[in-house]
């Protein structure tokens, strides 16, 4: 299996704490989301390429570096993905933002799509896929399917938390890609459901069921 990044950061250890408290109410819970995205894309960006461009400060001329290259996409699996998109916004303003609407089947936990919309042109662009939950890894794995039959090359994949089988499931299917993840937990239960979590990322993000 290809490696992957967990974020040992104190910071983020720290609000995934937060986050798994029962008590944590809808508010707290959306900004937490945010929050870790943000300094998970700090880590997950790093690589980001850049070039030397003129800039006049109040004192003189200087050449400096500014990001280079590929537009970024932000591409969340809908709908508990959305939670993190501000968060990487912040980091890069003018990224362009798609989505991908997938739902799982109760009964097969299977992952079906019914929406998927991706910025033009796709296979130019770096494309950060969102989802906090990583539980069996078939929504992860159809998202990225239906990104590269669109075209898409340059993937990184973030989730806030993960489970075993789902980072295997993913990195079996797509080795290629980046997977960045800010804990690792123990497994899956019976019903599908990371151990020991933190419930429904989409329900405590939304406050719906």
């Amino acid at each position: 299996m290809t490696d992957y990044t967990v974020m040992t950061h104190p910071l983020i250890q720290h609000k995934i704490s937060k986050l798994r408290d029962k008590n944590t109410g809808t508010a707290e819970f959306r900004a937490l989301v945010e929050e870790i995205a943000m300094l998970m894309g700090y880590e997950a960006l790093k690589d980001l390429p850049t070039e030397d461009v003129c800039i006049e400060t109040p004192i003189e001329e200087c050449m400096t570096p500014v990001i280079a290259g590929r537009n970024l996409a932000i591409v969340p699996i809908l709908r508990a993905g959305l939670g993190m998109v501000s968060g990487l916004q912040a980091l890069v303003p003018t990224a362009k933002i798609g989505h991908i609407g997938l739902y799982r089947d109760e009964e097969t936990h299977e992952p079906h799509e019914y929406y998927c919309k991706l910025p033009n042109p796709i296979d130019e662009r770096l494309i950060v896929v969102t989802d906090p939950m990583l539980a069996t890894g078939g929504s992860a794995v159809a998202a990225v399917d239906f990104i590269k039959q669109h075209g898409g090359k340059h993937i990184k994949f973030m989730s806030i938390i993960a489970a075993p089988q789902g980072i295997e499931r993913l990195l079996k299917a797509h080795p290629d890609i980046q997977l960045y993840v800010g804990h690792v937990d123990r497994e899956l239960n019976e019903n599908a459901y990371i151990c020991p979590g933190l419930g429904d990322a989409g329900d405590r993000i939304f406050g719906t069921k």
